[in-house]
């Protein structure tokens, strides 16, 4: 996948929980839990505004573009 989710590194530098971001933004534990390993497909745009506001952060903080190597 040419996209890469750093949401792990961004919560670590913010100091917050799996827990305490799941319960700022409404989204299930374990959804977030998909999305912080990278084991999602898609995200709503309203999941990752309300990330962002909890977080502080940008779009571009959380996801990365990685060309795929052929």
């Amino acid at each position: 996948m040419a996209i890469i989710l750093r949401l792990d590194r961004v919560m670590a530098d913010r100091k917050m929980s799996l827990k305490e971001l799941s319960e700022r933004v409404g989204v299930a534990n374990v959804n977030l839990s998909k999305l912080k390993t990278g084991k999602v497909s898609a995200i709503r745009f309203s999941t990752l505004d309300a990330i962002c506001e909890v977080l502080e952060c940008q779009p571009g903080d959380i996801l990365e573009y990685q060309k795929d190597e052929e």
